[in-house]
């Protein structure tokens, strides 16, 4: 059986007291919500935080509306069951609860967070091991060793950013705020992220997501398919988030196509999207966008599949996404 390594778990009220929390506890610390994916890196021994600082009493993490200005408001500690769930979201932003009903299964939505999800540790079939398996290859470049066992020649880690709801929230071109020492920041979703599979992130450690802003989806259309083994529970081998603004004769006026799972970061694919504009998502348009976004397709053994498989499957997984953006 595996075990937690010992820790000492706190339960802040408010953000200024989480925040100061993790600040104190330095590299030592950690934030957790739902636990659904810190928990079991935990057991492997894959982050051993000696300070688990649990967010899921601020009140404020728990907000869930719908702005003034029409936004979607998510507080990052909302569990995936009531985003999916809230009748709000299912009208207004579909796209978002379809994602979220991707991710694992139900009983580990119940525990799994928005902002959990947003923050997911990037995965490798090297890192995600347990200990002994990962000590027996002399470890990997992401924890306690010194090689990329993906491209052993590589300086950087390959480990690839594994969110169903990181490329959906890219292509709604959403805003994270941040609550960090110096107060809040907001920042566009897509600059949260670094393309490198150990600093995967922009957010400075002591700094706790606090909410995600999502526009309205006036005048436009959202779609999200994801490539996986089974039909529940894996994470996505690829996941294809696409958004498209049409004029009132139905032609396309903006378009974005984001890729999770297919690096270390959401690859958002604007050559792709530029086929679509000023047309009405017919059969060459789609194709020709698909084609587009399997040259940056790039495969590595770093998840499951074969690789030459996983690069044609990418033409495949945005020709669906696109396709559901036409007129129902």
């Amino acid at each position: 059986m595996l075990r937690l390594p010992p820790h000492e778990t706190t339960f802040p009220t408010s953000i200024a007291d989480a925040v100061a929390q993790r600040v104190s506890a330095g590299a030592a610390g950690s934030y957790v919500a739902g636990g659904t994916d810190l928990y079991p890196n935990m057991k492997r021994r894959q982050q051993e935080p000696k300070r688990v600082i649990d967010v899921r009493r601020i009140p404020e993490l728990g907000r869930l509306e719908v702005g003034n200005d029409g936004a979607l408001v998510i507080g990052a500690g909302v569990t995936l069951t009531r985003l999916i769930r809230d009748a709000r979201v299912r009208a207004g932003w579909h796209v978002l609860a379809c994602a979220a009903g991707e991710i694992s299964t139900p009983l580990l939505q119940n525990m799994g967070t928005v902002g959990g999800n947003l923050l997911l540790d990037t995965r490798c079939n090297y890192y995600d091991q347990g200990y002994e398996w990962r000590k027996s290859i002399n470890f990997c470049m992401k924890k306690d060793g010194d090689t990329c066992w993906v491209a052993p020649s590589s300086p950087r880690c390959w480990a690839v950013q594994s969110s169903d709801l990181v490329p959906v929230m890219v292509a709604l071109d959403a805003q994270v705020v941040l609550a960090g020492p110096d107060g809040e920041r907001t920042i566009p979703a897509s600059a949260l992220y670094h393309d490198d599979g150990m600093a995967f992130l922009t957010k400075q450690p002591e700094e706790l997501l606090v909410r995600i802003e999502v526009p309205p989806l006036t005048g436009s259309r959202a779609s999200y398919r994801k490539l996986r083994r089974r039909g529940a529970f894996d994470f996505p081998v690829l996941g294809v988030a696409a958004w498209a603004a049409f004029d009132g004769a139905g032609c396309v006026t903006g378009a974005r196509v984001v890729l999770g799972a297919a690096g270390s970061y959401p690859k958002s694919v604007p050559d792709a999207a530029a086929a679509l504009v000023g047309g009405t998502l017919t059969g060459e348009e789609v194709d020709e966008a698909a084609r587009r976004t399997s040259r940056l397709a790039k495969p590595l053994d770093n998840t499951d599949f074969t690789i030459g498989w996983r690069k044609e499957m990418a033409a495949v997984i945005v020709r669906r996404a696109l396709e559901d953006l036409r007129a129902p």
